[in-house]
């Protein structure tokens, strides 16, 4: 059986921000949207139905409680959770916060302009906020 090997892609357009009991937790570097990937930390995972019921649940805790804290910290519009996988295979789940006039709103963000990257201070402040609120 092999170990989990974060894909290189993932690795190039996010940064770990925590490591939940499955997930890890990383932010994409894209300000046009609160945008979040989570990565269930199982080798050779493509579907979440090739998960374990075990791990599928916790998956599903872990989507849903940031998910919720995503939306209370930014007073989003929506949330929008989605494990799309058809580039990066590797099993990610992206939960992205979208508000009313947003960029490509009400539309979808794949392949919608380029890229943003934070300000550092700008980044840094949402992931704190985040983390103050996962941890209660």
């Amino acid at each position: 059986m092999s170990e989990f090997e974060l894909d290189g892609r993932i690795a190039r357009d996010s940064d770990l921000i925590a490591t939940l009991d499955l997930c890890q937790l990383r932010i994409q570097n894209d300000s046009r949207w609160p945008w979040l990937v989570m990565v269930p930390q199982r080798a050779d995972m493509t579907e979440i139905f090739e998960l374990s019921e075990a791990d599928q649940a916790l998956l599903s805790a872990e989507v849903n409680h940031v998910a919720a804290a995503l939306k209370e910290i930014t007073g989003a519009t929506k949330i929008n959770v989605g494990a799309l996988g058809n580039i990066v295979r590797q099993l990610h789940v992206h939960v992205i916060a979208r508000f009313e006039g947003d960029a490509n709103w009400p539309g979808p963000i794949w392949g919608y302009g380029s890229a943003e990257p934070y300000d550092s201070e700008k980044r840094q402040a949402l992931v704190n906020t985040l983390m103050e609120k996962l941890s209660r």
